[in-house]
């Protein structure tokens, strides 16, 4: 049988699947950008207030790791996509990650590659299905950020160098994942793996670019898939010719990632897989204990990143004066951060976009009682003394714990990593509360994924479409000035933009209660259900 038999029946199917999300995040994508850019063209008019702006990236070697290097400190492109240039390859790298192996490890997994194996469906069908999806849908965000930075008026060229290294870079990262999913056994480790990977090639970016000079950069930042897509370097050069790196690289690990599937069983991994214990492990006694041990690894790997990022930015916020010294910069900077104090405002810009990211891990801890109930983990589970309350509870602690622990870090290593630039401690208290008053907002998300699935569990994924709708709102409303009544409709919009504004306590008490309600009334709901199990 031809391997590749059934691969165009299987590409449907997964297209079928992703008909909400998948669109949801190739419109994303390009309206972030489309965003930057026309946010961009209003701070920095002319060419003066552009070369401080990029004098103020470059001089600073924190900046430079964080963000990258702006090649051609006049043009207006390279600087309104800075932040997405390295930053955005490694979200796009993220999403090519997630869709390989929820389309191939993940099917594998709970035994539908089997099912459908019995088929006339050849070995390397389900592979090649994920890997066409994902790329398809890089490309697709590629092609539509081009046109999107085109449309608001920066040179077409640059636009498409662009949009076709984000495309690139994913690319190779849905390559990198197909590799990973041969290895090992679970979905959820074959993530792991890639994401090592993702940041492994985000750090030698960052090294590489802090030790390049102003013409060419070090040898490190070609190592790097995100480094490739930086050296394309929009609107100050156009290298396409450097688009043929990840091509290559991408046409190579598939290569090697089809080899190496023929040379596995079905449902097994190359690597060894460790053996579990032979009795029953007195720390899951408990659902919570449970809840924690299937959730820890994920929550430690969160905590570790929020606690390094925020430590970068909070180490260069002093820096940022020269960037922003125009009057334009300063009257959008206080128009989006409430407040005319420069740094108190990116501080509160910072922290409101971080609130999304912190949201995304509580919609994830919850979901993963809608993942354990049609995987069919939770019936076996709620067969013995355990009840339904203590089972929801116990994963939903995990959840509130979680993102309350995520505000706490970033606070803390933010204002810690601006006390040891400034020599003064007078900023951390404030800074942990301006993290920690999104708490009620990041809750309200988490409420909404329990009341889901308290009712249909496989509509939980409505909650990334409503946080990708808040996201917009709060990202683009205020440059588009949509009405109020839109922007009163995303409840991050409702939290006090500390430190650079009062404090506010209710809205805060509000969106608490109105969180609380939507838990109760979804575990009453999951109390009275039957079970959604395969």
């Amino acid at each position: 049988m031809n391997r590749f038999a059934g691969t165009l029946t299987l590409t449907r199917f997964a297209l079928r699947r992703d008909r909400v999300l998948l669109p949801v995040w190739i419109v994303i994508f390009p309206l972030l950008t489309v965003s930057s850019a026309s946010a961009t063209v209003a701070l920095y008019p002319d060419e003066a207030s552009r070369i401080i702006a990029a004098s103020a990236i470059n001089d600073v070697p924190v900046a430079i790791a964080m963000y990258g290097r702006i090649w051609d400190p006049t043009s207006l492109g390279a600087l309104s996509l800075l932040k997405l240039a390295a930053m955005g390859g490694v979200m796009i790298g993220i999403l090519a990650i997630m869709l390989v192996t929820r389309h191939a490890r993940a099917e594998e997994e709970k035994g539908r590659t089997e099912l459908i194996g019995s088929a006339v469906v050849g070995r390397w069908a389900g592979l090649s299905a994920a890997v066409i999806v994902t790329c398809t849908a890089m490309v697709a965000i590629g092609a539509l950020s081009a046109v999107g930075l085109t449309a608001v008026g920066l040179p077409a060229a640059g636009s498409w160098a662009f949009g076709l290294a984000w495309a690139t870079t994913g690319m190779a990262f849905a390559a990198i994942a197909a590799i990973t999913n041969q290895l090992t056994v679970s979905a959820r480790a074959a993530n792991a793996m890639a994401m090592i990977i993702l940041a492994v090639a985000y750090l030698l970016r960052a090294v590489g670019d802090i030790s390049s000079d102003e013409s060419s950069p070090s040898v490190l930042s070609w190592f790097s898939p995100i480094g490739w897509g930086q050296q394309v370097r929009p609107y100050a050069g156009d290298r396409f010719a450097v688009l043929f790196l990840p091509l290559v690289f991408t046409a190579v690990a598939l290569w090697a990632a089809f080899l190496l599937e023929s040379r596995r069983d079905l449902g097994g991994g190359l690597l060894p897989d460790r053996a579990g214990r032979g009795t029953a492990a007195p720390s899951l006694a408990s659902p919570l204990a449970l809840a924690w041990r299937l959730q820890y690894p994920m929550l430690v790997g969160w905590l570790a990143a929020y606690v390094i990022l925020s430590g970068i930015v909070g180490s260069i916020v002093n820096d940022l004066s020269g960037m922003l010294d125009t009057p334009e910069a300063r009257r959008m900077v206080a128009a989006l951060g409430g407040t005319d104090v420069m740094l108190d405002a990116f501080t509160a810009m910072e922290f409101a976009m971080i609130a999304f990211v912190t949201a995304a891990y509580g919609i994830v801890a919850a979901r993963r009682l809608a993942t354990e109930e049609s995987d069919g983990h939770a019936e076996p589970v709620l067969a013995t003394s355990v009840s339904r309350t203590s089972y929801l509870v116990s994963h939903l602690l995990v959840a509130l714990v979680g993102t309350a622990l995520l505000a706490l870090a970033q606070g803390a290593s933010f204002g810690l990593a601006t006390a040891a630039q400034t020599g003064s401690m007078d900023r951390v208290g404030a800074t942990v509360a301006a993290s920690l008053s999104y708490l009620p907002a990041i809750w309200l998300m988490t409420g909404l994924v329990i009341l889901l699935f308290g009712f249909v569990p496989r509509l939980t994924f409505l909650a990334w479409v409503l946080l990708v709708g808040f996201f917009l709102v709060a990202e683009i409303g205020a440059l588009l000035e949509w009405p109020q009544w839109v922007m009163d409709t995303s409840p991050f919009a409702h939290m006090p933009k500390l430190p650079a504004a009062e404090m506010a306590w209710t809205p805060l008490v509000v969106l608490t209660i109105l969180s609380a309600a939507l838990m109760a009334v979804g575990a009453w709901r999951f109390r009275q259900r039957d079970l959604d199990t395969p």
